[in-house]
């Protein structure tokens, strides 16, 4: 009998990740005392394992959601990180993994420290780059990627803005303490708001938004080399980028409207498109409000809508881009206000789908809810032992769906 997909449900403020069989709904693992780093999000690894950050053990911690089906524990492996975790990707093969640090409970940029870990060989090593908020993307591998010199880790970097690339075994080698590490490859970017990372196995290419347009760079030995950016097709900016690794197309939020963010209510949002084997690009207006991250289904690409008017999930058609439903969603108590930001202190929506399965999840924050949708029709809710404060964070996955195509943390 075909193993069902299953849905990993994260509430980072109490610590506990829940996984349960769809679509009954059946609890089938628990993992207490785990805070997921929520800005570093879930990572898809080769078969069918998923990683995260703990942000307060200050760990990176894989899971096998299938695992114990097999006589395998559910939590397959741990690493020591730096944190407060802010990005989280690995190299095509999933051996190599990259954390970056944040901000946390800071309102500066204090922290300049960089983990990398041999998920394999169970080496783990921190490192010094550069104070900020940085981004990051793991190309190639040293077996079969092509490239000469193994993996090459590339930090996307703020204020001002610059791509670093590190050569992997460098990072791996590194002294114990913390040293500083030198770029073997630096380029400025023009932009000093970057804010989305993608990465594109199959061409080793990569992707950083920002607000001229998703500027891109491939891989030359060590090197980078700047291609012509991608731009956003109209006023705004994207706020957030992601591939979906099975039809290969890049997809964002691309936001508009005032800077006032007590005035989140008028902002406009469109969904943007590129396909990255044709050069299509396009734009899909979704309405008014808050909309941020997004998710990769089988048929859909859906995006939760929050607005004081009333919230909604809207599903897209994957194939050729236009809105095929909006769903209302029922309110959170603690919703972002008119007037105040969308961001502090209020409750929050998390999504997510699997590019192999019709499914799309989206959580209720404040309420411990979580409800699924199949295909465009809602087929059910459910509670959580948790509240799901800030909304939670969730990954939906199904055996062999492809989504480690996608080698960035969602």
């Amino acid at each position: 009998m075909p193993l069902a997909p299953r849905l990993l449900v994260a509430d980072q403020v109490a610590g506990r990740i829940s996984v349960l069989d769809l679509p009954d709904g059946r609890v089938s693992g628990v993992v207490e005392g785990r805070h997921l780093a929520e800005h570093a999000g879930f990572l898809a690894l080769p078969g069918g394992r998923w990683a995260f950050v703990d942000d307060l053990a200050g760990e990176l911690v894989v899971l096998d959601p299938y695992g114990p089906d097999a006589g395998r524990p559910l939590v397959a492996a741990t690493a020591p990180v730096a944190i407060p975790a802010e990005h989280l990707a690995v190299d095509p093969s999933g051996r190599y993994a990259a954390v970056t640090t944040g901000l946390g409970r800071s309102w500066e940029p204090w922290s300049d420290l960089l983990t990398v870990v041999d998920l394999d060989g169970g080496r783990s090593v921190r490192v010094r780059t550069r104070v900020g908020e940085p981004g990051v993307t793991v190309l190639g591998g040293p077996e079969g990627s092509g490239e000469p010199g193994g993996a090459l880790l590339v930090l996307r970097h703020r204020e001002p803005g610059a791509l670093a690339a590190y050569r992997y075994d460098d990072l791996l080698a590194a002294a114990p303490a913390c040293p500083p590490a030198t770029p073997a490859y630096e380029t400025e970017l023009p932009d000093h708001d970057g804010h989305g990372d993608a990465h594109d196995p199959l061409t080793g290419r990569l992707f950083a938004a920002a607000g001229s347009g998703v500027h891109r760079a491939r891989r030359e030995g060590d090197r980078l080399v700047a291609e012509e950016p991608l731009p956003w097709a109209g006023p705004g900016r994207g706020y957030y980028l992601r591939l979906d690794p099975v039809r290969r197309v890049l997809w964002s939020c691309v936001r508009g409207g005032p800077a006032d963010p007590g005035r989140w209510p008028e902002w406009t949002n469109d969904a943007w498109f590129h396909a990255l084997d044709t050069g299509r690009t396009g734009r899909v207006p979704l309405g008014p409000g808050l909309v941020f991250r997004l998710a990769v289904a089988a048929r859909h690409v859906a995006y939760a809508r929050v607005h004081p008017d009333g919230d909604e999930l809207v599903l897209l058609d994957r194939d050729a881009p236009r809105v095929v439903a909006r769903r209302p969603l029922p309110p959170m108590d603690g919703a972002p206000r008119r007037g105040a930001t969308p961001w502090d202190g209020v409750q929050r929506r998390a999504i997510a789908a699997s590019p192999g399965a019709d499914l799309v999840a989206v959580t209720r924050g404040g309420h411990g809810e979580v409800h699924l949708f199949d295909g465009t029709e809602p087929v059910a809710t459910y509670t959580l032992p948790t509240p799901l404060d800030d909304g939670g964070h969730l990954a939906l996955t199904a055996p062999g769906d492809g989504a480690c195509g996608d080698p960035v943390g969602r």
